[in-house]
């Protein structure tokens, strides 16, 4: 899993992919790995490039992306174009909608998001920072979450949570994603990993009414990254035979084959698929939005799981106790320096 890759590779514990893609018995001639999505790749497989987990001169391969996500902005087309509301691009109509809604709607929430204690809340906020134009760090690594582009994200995050169905403070994603498959919320921002549901008649109410948009536009745009890949343990007993099927899986064959089975492709060209297309009528989208796809929308650092865990009791404290947000913020940046001069990242300065 992308948060993972870190604590992997710091421990020395996958292979780097190097040799096997320079050995021409292995390496499959005709693999395209520059159809691979760049983001997907970057989140998921380099290491030891830019801040330790981005491209740069010093990045090595160390996994392929299989099952990865991005976000993207699923919405009621039938509730929008009723009451002339327009297709959400920016944030600004966004949230106008997301608390417009409730009062055109009785018993309809504006948008269904995970918020509750914990990751969920971090994820939620971060989902909004990098678009608003927030980092966690700036280069280097002095915690920047509490300026003005952080503060915003956490509005956001609360103006949404506020104005949404009954329950959104529980939420974690499938229940954020129930509640607008069963028709309790206008708007859904989350993983394409939940998407196909909404078309499924065994399990959606919503079939048919759904519309879907890339991650509005803040200060840029900057949808996130995660989900899953395809590494090769130090450990593994038949390291060759791994590669071969890493290869297998990824190809543009198999990348395809997992898509037309409800999967998340990897590729630009699956997205570019005729057949799928017709078949998942929102995968256009899905490719359009993934040239936005933001590689750095949370750092992958050994100590992550330790400032990401601040994070959300945080905002749980903010969403659920009215905590200020400035304050919130101003703790979990000290909070987040403290963590890092213990890990040494201020040992050069």
């Amino acid at each position: 899993m992308v948060f993972s890759k870190a604590d992997y590779v710091f421990a020395d514990q996958l292979e780097n992919l190097a040799k096997y893609f320079m050995n021409p018995k292995l390496a499959k001639p005709n693999y395209d790995a520059n159809d691979l999505i760049g983001g997907y790749v970057q989140n998921i497989g380099v290491a030891g490039g830019t801040k330790g987990y981005l491209p740069g001169p010093t990045g090595s391969l160390f996994g392929i992306p299989f099952g990865s996500e991005t976000s993207v902005l699923a919405y009621r087309k039938d509730i929008f174009e009723k009451h002339g509301l327009p297709e959400p691009e920016t944030y600004d109509q966004m949230l106008d909608a997301a608390c417009k809604i409730p009062e055109l709607e009785d018993g309809m929430g504006g948008m269904a998001s995970r918020a509750a204690s914990g990751h969920q809340a971090s994820h939620a906020f971060l989902l909004h920072l990098a678009p608003l134009g927030g980092r966690v760090f700036d280069d280097a690594w002095n915690p920047i979450i509490n300026n003005d582009a952080g503060a915003e994200a956490a509005t956001a995050l609360k103006t949404i949570v506020d104005c949404g169905p009954e329950g959104s403070l529980a939420f974690g994603p499938a229940e954020a994603a129930n509640a607008f498959s069963n028709g309790d919320a206008a708007m859904f921002l989350d993983s394409i990993a939940f998407m196909p549901g909404f078309e499924d008649p065994d399990r959606s109410k919503v079939v048919g009414k759904v519309g879907y948009a890339m991650h509005p536009e803040g200060v840029r745009r900057g949808s996130q990254t995660g989900g899953f890949g395809i590494a090769i343990p130090k450990n593994a007993e038949n390291k060759e035979a791994a590669f071969l099927l890493m290869q297998w899986l990824t190809s543009k064959e198999g990348d395809l084959m997992v898509a037309m089975n409800g999967g998340n492709p990897s590729r630009f060209s699956t997205y570019q698929n005729a057949e799928l297309n017709e078949k998942y009528p929102f995968s256009a989208t899905f490719g359009e939005a993934l040239k936005y796809a933001d590689p750095d929308w949370h750092p992958i650092i050994p100590v992550w799981g330790k400032i990401n865990a601040d994070i959300g009791t945080t905002m749980s404290k903010v969403l659920t106790e009215e905590l200020d947000i400035q304050e919130a913020l101003d703790g979990v940046a000290e909070r987040t320096r403290a963590v890092m001069e213990d890990a040494g990242y201020y040992t050069w300065q």
